[in-house]
Formats: C-alpha cells, structure tokens, sequence
C-alpha cells in the first residue's frame, strides 16, 4: 500500500483529502503545517506528498525547499496543492522541482488522476530495463504512456552485413542508434598513420553509437567482424525519449552508459600497465563478455585485431601469446585461443605474472 503524506493547514480540506485517498486504498499521513509535515516526511518516508502552498510557520515552497536538499527525501514526488492559479505561482513551484499542481477547489478525479499519475512515473524511474532491444521498447512504451510521446515509433528498421563490412566511419553524421541482433562488431579510432585502437567490441544485446547522437558526428568507426544483424532506432526516436523528460533520460542513460567505465579502464592500461597486462585485461574481457564459465568455446578474434585493443604490435601480442600458453594460461589450437585459466589471468592484470 503507498503511503501519502498531506500537508494542509485547513482541517476540512485536510480531513476530505485524506478520506478521498483512503477510499482509494492508500495509506495516509497528515500534518497541520509546513514544519510538522517536514518532520514526517524524514521520518516516515512517504511515497508522494500533497503540500498546500499558503501555510503559517513555514509555508509550501519552505517545505519543497528543505526536503530537496535531503538525501532521503530529495525524490519523493511532489504535488503542491493550493486556491491560487496565477502562472507565477505555478512557475515557482516547478523551478523548485515540484512534480505536479493542482488547484482548489478539485473533484475526486483531479486528485486521483494526479497522484496515480505520479506514482506510475516513480515507479518507471525505479524500474529495471533490460539493456536489450525488448528492454527498449518497454522503455519507450512506459514513456509513452506517462508523457504522450506519441511521435515514438516502436518499428525497427533490421540490416544485415557481411564479415569486414562498414557501418559508419569517424567523422560521419549519425542518423541512428544501432542494437546488435546476432553477430559481433568493433569500434575504433585511426591515427594518421593508419593504425587502430579498438574502442569497444560490442555482441547480442548491445548498443551503440549513442554517444554521437548527441555530439553531432561520430568520434569512432565500426566494422562488422562476422556477418551481423543490426536494428536500426532513428536519431529522432532516441533524442525525443531523451529530451522529453528528465528521469526518462536518466533511466535510458542509464541502460547505455557501461561501456563509459571499460573505456576509462582501457586509457588507464594503456597509461600505466605493461603489455602483458594490458594482453590479460584484454583476454579476460573478451571472454567475459562472449563466453560464460566452463565455455571451452575459442575465441572468435584475429590477432590484429587483438593487438589493436591492447595497443600494441601484431608481433609482440603473439609472443606474449606464445608466453600465456607456454604458462598453461591459455591454450591454441590451429590458431584458436582457449582461455584455461581465468584466476591467474587475472594476476597477471595486477602483478604482471602468474602464480
């Protein structure tokens, strides 16, 4: 049962509130004043508060004011409640960070509408979202429904490419936001000199090219390594969800933002680690993200492009290669790779060798 606390220094307009919502299955706490209500709301923790703007002792805005400022109530949703309806008013109150405004004198179906309403949208913002194409659509089917956004459209566009096939290349204005359906595909950036560095390698259930949707052109290229399907979300789809609403961005950033952690730690290896640890932190990810425990499945990765993550030579990723197998870290069959060791791959990451 949601608790809503009501903060009204009327006692009749208090007392009807309160009935209006307890008819309607929710819990409800009151208070007579701004100061009293602070008090419940830190203590009790409620899930939606009904404020009145014009009280003694600490008035409406006062109390939106100090409860945003706290850590555990600084995102309870907020109606302010009031007789007043001049657009100052109203304009206040949402700068603050009020969520909702309704006036009196209101029905039982102003009331209700606007705390349901409320509360739906708390609990899109507290939901977990696969980060897959289905998580997406429930995502954007959620907004839609809060903020008739009815300019989202749920068809995807699928292409398919062959092994070593472009999809964009650095530079290049983007007009979309791709998920991987089946397949693999790397990202890189190129130097003057022609050499790549591979930002990212992305499977099943990822996505892509966000980052450039926002900056205006892509920073990186992509390429497919095996023959690969891609849906394709429109550029407009993707920055309406973003800019309609605050915590519909936060959530949707939210699902796209892990790849933001594995490239800090890649300019880090590339900075401070040696090309044995940088060849094993590469190792492992790649078969963290492809391959699952006791997977004997190799490695679907050229050495070139092994190389071009670890930031390093083609010849020197095979020697240390050729030194992970000769210390039963890994093994290579007919040119595949096989990790056999994930615990003492992961000390070489830190100390540079095997235990």
């Amino acid at each position: 049962m949601k608790k809503i606390l009501i903060i009204e220094d009327n006692f009749e307009v208090r007392e009807n509130t309160a009935e209006i919502l307890e008819l309607a299955d929710f819990e409800v706490i009151t208070a007579q004043n701004g100061k009293e209500g602070v008090e419940l709301a830190t203590a009790d923790f409620p899930d939606l508060i009904i404020c009145d703007i014009m009280m003694p002792e600490l008035d409406g805005y006062g109390v939106l004011h100090i409860l945003s400022k706290k850590e555990t109530t600084r995102n309870i949703p907020f109606i302010f409640m009031t007789a007043k309806a001049e657009k100052s008013d109203i304009r206040k109150g949402m700068n603050l960070g009020a969520d909702d405004y309704i006036t009196k004198p209101f029905d039982d179906t102003e009331l209700l509408d606007a705390v349901e309403a409320r509360l739906k949208k708390m609990e899109m913002v507290k939901a977990e979202y696969d980060q897959n194409l289905e998580g997406l659509d429930n995502l954007m089917s959620d907004a839609q429904a809060l903020h008739n956004l009815n300019d989202l459209t749920r068809e995807r566009r699928i292409r398919s490419y062959k092994k070593k096939n472009d999809i964009f290349f650095e530079g290049d204005r983007p007009q979309s936001l791709f998920y991987v359906q089946t397949g693999k595909v790397k990202t890189y950036k190129t130097n003057e000199d022609g050499k790549e560095l591979i930002t990212g390698l992305h499977t099943s259930g990822d996505f892509f090219g966000y980052e450039s949707l926002f900056e205006g052109e892509y920073g990186e290229s992509a390429t497919t390594m095996e023959e690969t399907e891609l849906a394709l979300i429109p550029k407009d789809d993707f920055l309406t969800l973003i800019y309609s609403n605050r915590d519909v961005s936060k959530k949707f950033i939210e699902i796209l933002s892990h790849k933001i952690a594995s490239k800090e730690k890649q300019l880090l290896g590339l900075a401070y680690s040696t090309v044995r640890q940088r060849t094993a932190a590469t190792l492992l990810n790649i078969y963290e993200k492809y391959g699952s425990p006791g997977d004997q499945t190799p490695m679907n990765i050229s050495r070139e492009d092994l190389a071009n993550m670890v930031g390093t030579a083609t010849e020197t990723v095979i020697r240390v290669l050729s030194e992970f197998k000769d210390e039963k870290l890994i093994d290579i069959q007919s040119g595949k790779i096989f990790v056999i060791d994930t615990a003492r791959l992961g000390i070489v990451t830190e100390r540079n060798f095997a235990i």
